[in-house]
């Protein structure tokens, strides 16, 4: 069944005179289905370029309180209080968060239509608005996929792969879709996640994203344990932060193991044991 949805782009308006903008994040909006949610890029090396140099830390103070006030008014939204009679239109909802006026940071008139997966769609609207035009530079070096081929290929040899399936976990106000999982009394997720990245800001702000989607996991009925397989920055100066990274996901509220590239072969070699011995 399909929901109808409104979204909003939110916009760095440089010169309100010349009407020149960058799009910096997504809000998203179905009242029928009590959801309200945001993602905001953290990214600024675009708009130096294009504008004058701005401040960054400054920069992404604002998207960070825009995003974070944004998922506040959704999980009130989704505990039904205090909107007892939600309001219809995205407008007035950030409204109440950032209210339409002459400042940098603006949101754009509201687009929408229907979908059936939410998340999905304020994920790919994400990134066509603004995602698409993020520069090499502040891309991933590596991607989840680039990560995944490095414990994939311990995996095939041992004829490991045939046993992971896709399994979503689905909690009353989350859910996601782990692609690599395996049950054995409870779920077993096994994710690839790069912080091969190129700013020591994005590692941090992606491992608390991971503590959000899992602690919002954690309500799930499917117990399941968490097992991250990582691609680590290949940059030294980055690797303080790949340490603080891995701080912040040790606070994860589930069962977890953070498993590094270059113990793939070891992974492997114990998850088959696993299989083996539980007759799979």
């Amino acid at each position: 069944m399909k929901t109808s949805y409104t979204f909003s782009v939110l916009r760095y308006v440089h010169d309100p005179v010349t009407a020149e903008f960058v799009n910096v994040g997504v809000a998203l909006y179905a009242p029928d289905a009590k959801y309200l949610n945001a993602l905001c890029t953290s990214h600024y090396q675009r708009l130096s370029r294009m504008f004058e140099p701005i401040e960054g830390d400054h920069f992404r103070q604002i998207t960070k309180y825009v995003q974070s006030q944004i998922e506040a008014l959704g999980q009130r939204l989704a505990s039904e209080l205090p909107f007892k009679n939600p309001p219809r239109n995205i407008e007035d909802v950030l409204g109440q968060v950032l209210p339409a006026d002459d400042s940098a940071i603006q949101f754009s008139t509201a687009g929408g239509g229907f979908t059936s997966d939410l998340n999905k769609t304020l994920h790919e609207l994400f990134a066509r608005h603004v995602e698409r035009y993020v520069t090499r530079a502040e891309r991933h070096s590596r991607d989840e996929e680039d990560v995944w081929k490095v414990f994939r290929a311990p995996l095939e040899k041992r004829q490991v792969i045939k046993h992971l399936v896709a399994k979503e976990i689905i909690a009353p106000n989350y859910d996601y879709k782990f692609e690599h999982a395996w049950k054995n009394k409870i779920w077993h997720a096994y994710e690839p996640i790069s912080f091969d990245l190129a700013e020591a800001d994005s590692i941090k702000d992606k491992a608390n994203r991971w503590l959000g989607r899992i602690t919002s996991l954690n309500d799930s009925q499917d117990k399941f344990s968490l097992h991250l397989l990582m691609g680590k920055p290949r940059e030294g100066k980055l690797q303080t932060a790949y340490v603080q990274a891995q701080n912040i996901l040790n606070k994860m509220p589930v069962t977890h193991e953070l498993i590094q590239e270059d113990e793939a072969e070891e992974f492997a070699e114990s998850l088959t044991n696993e299989i083996k011995e539980h007759g799979e």
